[in-house]
């Protein structure tokens, strides 16, 4: 029972790990607005309320050493909050040092590392917010709510009984009395006379409760916060001993922690989940990563099997099979796009830690640049946003390093002397565009080209487009950078950024403008797990092209091969689009047939078509990986297994295309201009 115990301790402390990452994520992007706006008590009351909230559940939880050095900053921002003190640059740079040190702190069980930082940096904060230094000091475990030092000492009883389910969620009751303990002089009384026989003790359940008396200065207020976590778990009275029953006020107390409605479902929430929403409780349940994975995967497997079972039910004509197959199909369909809608998830965690990068490089390179964020609630799937962190930390250094340029440049310039890095996210079809872009001094071309040229990597006769030249920054080793830094010159990040979205079967496109900025782009597919696909067959050989990059559907006649003059294009409407032979292209033996079908898909080259025998009709496409021996084929993004046990390669249509259009330019076998 004991290791069962233990092992539920470790994972409502996970949990509050969690919880606790996010919450100092959304704290160190209102540190940074604060800074931008030192006036904003919204900002203001943002931050106090989510230091609040990590000092209450840490202490709860365990973490102590935590959950005392965060109540001295949340005291200095309880005075800004005040109004006795206001809040400066220099205070929110010293937070953002603290945020440092808490996420330090979350993963050292023991919160030992860091120690003589700390103390740094609470001297410089009572120094800087006038906190007098409590004999009960942070560094000593201690944590003395400032609240609980205001007015007269009162004594209280408090009678405390513990429901059913407290335990459940990971609470230690006995922490709750020592948070008390705290507050002033404590006696505490225990009823035991509920414990059943030890055959009938349910190992969960607390069957103790308490009868208190507490000499202190604090309000009821104070008192109340200590159990703000568990008072929907328990039977709780508050009472002071001259016999008035104190209630809580129906307005919000200014000076009380509790007084934004909104801040108690944030701390709840650091107990599993529990939030309010319009008055009704709603229950969300954290799920690991790989039991995720494993759900989706087995999703993919029952996806195969429908589609099997349809292919076999259609031969045998059985209208009773069919009949059965057909709910099967639809049963799987819905089951699948939840699957999906589970694992998709905004984007905003990932753009909002960049504000720290942001801020933390201009004040290094001497530059002010100020983040701005749009589409941030676009969503993706989870494994895709996870591996996005690399690329776009790469593409927002060099943004500042090697784009926006200093204060007085951009002034002389007649620009704004803060730059701008404005990171976006769309989505388009079957794909996510993110954004990076600035409004810099943009990309020099010829300083791209001399480079490429003492490298090697093109000859001083090349004659290259922008684009081309704007393309050699992807080179591995690249880079134009004078003098090595820590931040540019090595000539690694870009690399970085086309390998890792490449992986991810994206897409980078660069295009910039001397004098006003550049814009960098990525095209990500949506979900790297089940997508809905046209199945397309050329001979025996069948291709999935992704649902989400088809346009349309054409047919092309013998006659209008002909009428093209050797050149592979199709007259759409008046217009003449380029297309790409599947049969030439991955060398398919047999004769064309009389009416082949081209299906138009959107590229970043414009509209292009994909040529084959015939579009067999849609199927939905679990993504397998082809393995590291086919890593370098470039066309395809994967393989499917189809209902009668066959492979299906999954098309990409945009490599497709850039590779048929680089061997045009070669001399190749009929590939398109």
């Amino acid at each position: 029972m004991r290791q069962a115990i233990s092992m539920d301790t470790d994972r409502f402390k996970q949990n509050f790990r969690e919880e606790a990452r996010e919450i100092l994520t959304d704290l160190e992007s209102a540190l940074l607005e604060l800074d931008e706006r030192l006036d904003d008590p919204e900002l203001v009351g943002r931050v106090f309320r989510a230091l609040h909230t990590i000092k209450g559940s840490g202490a709860m939880f365990g973490f102590e050493r935590l959950s005392a050095f965060t109540h001295e900053l949340e005291t200095a921002f309880d005075q800004v909050r005040g109004g006795k003190h206001p809040a400066n640059a220099e205070l929110v740079e010293l937070t953002l040092e603290a945020v440092d040190q808490l996420r330090s702190m979350l993963d050292d069980d023991n919160q030992s590392a860091g120690n003589e930082t700390r103390k740094e940096i609470l001297v410089k904060l009572r120094q800087l917010a006038d906190i007098p230094h409590e004999p009960r000091s942070t560094e000593e475990g201690k944590n003395l709510d400032e609240d609980a030092v205001k007015g007269p000492v009162r004594d209280w009883e408090i009678h405390f009984a513990p429901g059913p389910g407290l335990l459940l969620n990971g609470t230690n009751p006995l922490l709750l009395l020592e948070e008390l303990r705290e507050l002033g002089e404590l006696s505490v009384t225990a009823h035991t006379d509920k414990i059943p026989p030890l055959t009938e003790i349910e190992p969960e359940r607390c069957y103790i409760t308490w009868d208190l008396k507490l000499r202190a200065s604090a309000n009821e207020h104070s008192i109340r916060d200590v159990f703000i976590f568990v008072e929907d778990e328990c039977d709780l009275r508050i009472v002071p001993l001259e016999g008035r029953k104190l209630n809580r006020p129906a307005s919000a107390n200014a000076d009380a922690p509790r007084a934004d409605e909104n801040s108690i479902d944030d701390r709840r929430s650091a107990l599993g989940g529990r939030r309010a929403s319009d008055g009704n409780s709603a229950t969300t349940l954290r799920v690991p990563t790989a039991k995720l994975d494993q759900f989706v995967n087995f999703v993919g497997e029952l996806v195969t099997v429908q589609a099997r079972l349809s292919e076999v039910a259609a031969q045998r004509g059985d209208a009773e099979v069919i009949e059965i197959a057909e709910e099967v199909e639809r049963l799987t369909s819905a089951l699948r796009e939840n699957s999906m809608n589970v694992r998709m998830i905004p984007i905003r965690e990932t753009f909002e830690k960049f504000r720290r990068l942001v801020h933390d490089l201009g004040r290094d390179l001497g530059k002010c640049v100020e983040l701005v964020l749009e589409g941030a609630e676009t969503e993706l799937d989870k494994t895709v946003i996870e591996q996005l962190s690399d690329p776009l930390l790469h593409l927002i250094r060099n943004s500042i390093d090697h784009g926006i340029e200093s204060p007085e440049l951009r002034a002389a310039h007649g620009k704004p002397r803060a730059g701008q890095v404005h990171l976006s996210a769309r989505h388009a079809g079957a794909s996510v565009l993110i954004g990076v872009s600035d409004d810099g001094a943009g990309i020099d071309a010829a300083a791209v080209r001399e480079r490429a040229i003492e490298k090697g990597l093109i000859s001083s006769e090349a004659h290259l487009s922008d684009a081309q030249i704007y393309a050699l920054i992807f080179a591995p080793g690249f880079s134009t950078a004078q003098q090595l830094t820590n931040v540019s010159g090595r000539g690694v990040g870009m690399d970085v950024v086309r390998r890792r979205v490449e992986s991810l079967r994206g897409t980078v496109d660069v295009n910039s403008r001397p004098g006003q900025g550049t814009v960098v782009t990525l095209r990500l597919p949506l979900t790297l797990a089940i997508i809905d696909g046209l199945l397309l067959s050329v001979e025996n050989a069948r291709f999935v092209l992704p649902l989400g990059n088809a346009l349309e559907c054409i047919e092309m006649t013998k006659e209008d091969v002909a009428d093209a003059n050797g050149k592979q294009v199709a007259n759409v409407r008046g217009e003449l689009i380029p297309y790409v032979s599947l049969r030439q292209h991955f060398d398919i033996q047999g004769e064309r047939p009389e009416i082949e079908q081209i299906m138009v898909v959107e590229t970043s080259q414009g509209r292009c078509g994909l040529a084959v025998d015939q579009v067999l009709g849609n199927c939905q496409t679990v993504i397998k990986s082809l393995g590291r021996f086919y890593r370098n084929v470039q066309a395809v993004s994967g393989a499917t297994i189809l209902g009668n046990g066959s492979v299906a390669l999954i098309l990409d249509s945009e490599r497709m295309v850039e590779e048929a259009a680089r061997a045009n330019l070669r001399g190749p076998r009929g590939h398109p201009a």
